[in-house]
C-alpha cells in the first residue's frame, strides 16, 4: 500500500476524540542538530511503516533517525508475523532507522529490547501508566486487575549496516475496539493524557536517550545499565513460562533471568538453564 500524506482533504476535526498528529510540531521538538531524529514524517495510512523504511533504507533514501509514523496501518506486523491493526488515529503505529556502526553486530540483539524500556519509561513520564515488559518485546499494562497486552516492537535489518525498529502501541482503543480480549490500551489502564502528541515525544526523547547510552557503552548491556533496567521492568522473570520453541518444541520452567545477549533464561524443574533466543513464551503462573 501506497502511503498517504496527512496534507489535503483529510480533515482535522473528524473525529474530535482522536485528532491528527501535528507532523510540523513533532519535527520542531525532537529535529535539533546533533540530535538522533534526522526527520519526521506522518501518513494518514499505509501497509506498514517497518517495511516502507526498510525499503527507503535499501533504496539510499533514509538517513539515520529517520522516523515514520502511520495514522493507521493496514498491513501492521507483530512478531511471528501476526497481524497488528487498530482504528485510524487510536495509537501510535512508527518506525526509525538506527545504524550502530560503532556497536558490534552481535549486540544488535538489544535493539528491540532496548526500544521497549525506552517506551515504558517515556510512557510512564507522558501517561502515569505503569507498563511491563514481557520478554522479548510486548508492551504490558494492567486493565481491572488483569495483565494486557498494549503494543508491541518488532525490528528488522535494514541493509548491511541498518535496522528498522517499529513500535506498535495502543492508546484510545475502547473495549469494543479490542482485536482480541487480552489486549488492552492505555486509556483502559487509567493513562492521565491519551494526547498522542506529548507522548510520541516522550518515547522518541526516551529512546534517543537510550540508544545514546548504550551506543557509548559499544553495546555493552551491563556497562549502559540497560540489562539492569529491562530486568527491573520484565514481568517474565519469576515467572512459571512456556516457550514455545522453533522446530515445534516447547520448554516450561521459571523465567530467571535475562543474559547477556538479551536470551530468556529458563530453569527447569530437572535443574536444567536454558536460554531462551526465540521463541513464543507464554505467561503461565507467578513463580
Amino acid at each position: 500500500m501506497t502511503p498517504r500524506d496527512v496534507s489535503g482533504d483529510d480533515s482535522r476535526w473528524s473525529d474530535l476524540d482522536r485528532p491528527p498528529l501535528n507532523a510540523a510540531a513533532l519535527r520542531r521538538g525532537l529535529v535539533r542538530e546533533g540530535g538522533l531524529w534526522s526527520g519526521i514524517e506522518v501518513v494518514a495510512a499505509t501497509g506498514s511503516t517497518n517495511s516502507d523504511l526498510v525499503a527507503r533504507a535499501a533504496a539510499g533514501k533514509a538517513a539515520e533517525g529517520a522516523v515514520l509514523v502511520a495514522e493507521e496501518q493496514s498491513a501492521g506486523r507483530g512478531r511471528l508475523d501476526r497481524r497488528w491493526t487498530a482504528p485510524p488515529r487510536s495509537g501510535l503505529f512508527f518506525s526509525v532507522l538506527l545504524t550502530p556502526g560503532d556497536v558490534p553486530v552481535a549486540r544488535w540483539g538489544w535493539l528491540p529490547l532496548l526500544t521497549g524500556v525506552a517506551v515504558a519509561t517515556g510512557l510512564s513520564r507522558s501517561a502515569g501508566v505503569d507498563t511491563a515488559l514481557k520478554w522479548p518485546n510486548d508492551l504490558l499494562v494492567t486493565v481491572g486487575g488483569e495483565e494486557r497486552k498494549a503494543g508491541g516492537i518488532l525490528a528488522e535489518r535494514a541493509g548491511e549496516g541498518g535496522v528498522v525498529v517499529g513500535v506498535g502501541l495502543n492508546v484510545t482503543l475502547r473495549e469494543d475496539e479490542l482485536p482480541v480480549p487480552t489486549a488492552g490500551s492505555l486509556a483502559l489502564a487509567g493513562a492521565v493524557s491519551t494526547d498522542r502528541d506529548p507522548l510520541l515525544r516522550a518515547v522518541l526523547r526516551s529512546l534517543e536517550e537510550w540508544y545514546d547510552r548504550w551506543r557509548a557503552a559499544a553495546g555493552d548491556p551491563t556497562v549502559s545499565g540497560l540489562q539492569e533496567t529491562y530486568a527491573a521492568g520484565c514481568a517474565t522473570l519469576g515467572r512459571t513460562v512456556r516457550a514455545e520453541l522453533p522446530g515445534d518444541r516447547s520448554l516450561v520452567g521459571e523465567a530467571v533471568a535475562v543474559d547477556g545477549d538479551g536470551r530468556l533464561v529458563i530453569a527447569t524443574e530437572e535443574g536444567v538453564q536454558e536460554p531462551v533466543g526465540a521463541g513464543d513464551i507464554v505467561h503461565l503462573r507467578p513463580a
